[in-house]
């Protein structure tokens, strides 16, 4: 670690003020993840503000709109567990759970998993190439060992993946970010907050230079009746998905009015795809409908010597969360939470 000062703000305009006085400042809510890029010498902040008192950004509160406001720095077992999420929102309560482990989840924020990074070995080894650590450097995994790597939405200067599991749901939920900073408050939709790729891997996400999240809009649909969300991985204690997908679904008389699919584990965002979503709607939601718009989705996927066999393990769990969706009383044992 490096030398650094430490500020505890008391309120979010002292943490926005301090973090202008100085290029290298980061904020410190949970520090799951923070910690751990600093002890791997991975990030070098000269001055840490702790957000981590200020407690209007740990609430839950219904919005009028009908959906639910979950501040940025309420604790993801806190968020899983609240009885508002669990009832409205159960796929959410479940991805939550399945990521991580309890002491993690006690311990890191809402606002803070959105801003983890990926796991990618070759990110983490400060003594190897990595265009997301070190622009223009190289990216090893492409012709190296890319067993968790990215098979949708890749680039040639980077395959990693994105790790959470709550964000897969915020995906599928089309969630909103909302987002304070030097030039006023903004929102993003859950959708185009991170980013791929393409020509700057090392840019994860939409957020500008100073800004911090506040919170995070649910909207009214939380898809309580039919839901599902699958993680599948090495080991059930926690490990990050090869392949996750969290599964929303309205019917009617058997038939899909409403549907999201996002998928975790395959690209350097939460995935979605519109056109297999579209597919289908108005179609029986049966095994063969899912695997329809799992070739949809995987139809562009592209696998790397150690990866390839997540295209069909994807397109399996699409599949097969499909069907749990219709019960989510036959979820199992993907999405029981991590140990």
């Amino acid at each position: 670690m490096n030398s650094f000062e430490y500020l505890t703000a008391s309120n979010v305009s002292e943490a926005l003020r301090a973090t202008g006085e100085s290029p290298d400042a980061a904020y410190l809510g949970g520090g799951t993840n923070l910690v751990d890029l600093w002890k791997y010498d991975l990030t070098h902040p000269e001055l840490l503000i702790d957000i981590s008192k200020l407690n209007e950004l740990k609430q839950i509160t219904n919005n009028a709109n009908g959906g639910l406001r979950l501040g940025a720095l309420v604790t993801n077992a806190d968020t899983a567990y609240h009885p508002e999420v669990e009832n409205r929102y159960p796929l959410l309560s479940k991805a939550i759970l399945a990521g991580a482990s309890a002491q993690i989840r006690n311990m890191a924020t809402n606002g803070g998993n959105l801003l983890q990074r990926t796991r990618c070995y070759y990110f983490y080894d400060a003594a190897s190439p990595c265009n997301k650590r070190v622009p223009g450097s190289g990216c090893p995994a492409i012709n190296g060992y890319n067993r968790i790597h990215a098979i949708l939405g890749a680039s040639e200067q980077c395959i990693a993946v994105f790790p959470s599991d709550m964000c897969v749901a915020l995906s599928a939920l089309d969630a909103v970010v909302n987002i304070t900073g030097p030039n006023g408050d903004r929102q993003i939709a859950f959708h185009d907050f991170h980013r791929l790729p393409a020509a700057k891997p090392e840019k994860d996400n939409a957020l500008q230079s100073g800004e911090l999240i506040t919170s995070i809009d649910l909207p009214a649909e939380g898809f309580e009746q039919h839901y599902s969300y699958l993680k599948l991985r090495d080991r059930h204690s926690y490990a990050f998905a090869l392949v996750s997908v969290a599964t929303g679904l309205k019917l009617k008389d058997g038939i899909i009015d409403e549907v999201r699919i996002a998928l975790g584990g395959v690209a350097h965002k939460p995935w979605r795809s519109p056109e297999a979503e579209e597919f289908l709607k108005g179609k029986p939601a049966t095994a063969e409908s899912f695997e329809g718009a799992a070739n949809i989705i995987l139809a562009d996927a592209r696998g790397y010597e150690h990866n390839r066999f997540k295209i069909e393990l994807a397109k399996r769990a699409i599949v097969r969360n499909g069907i749990m969706a219709l019960d989510p009383s036959s979820q199992r044992p993907g999405a029981q939470p991590s140990l």
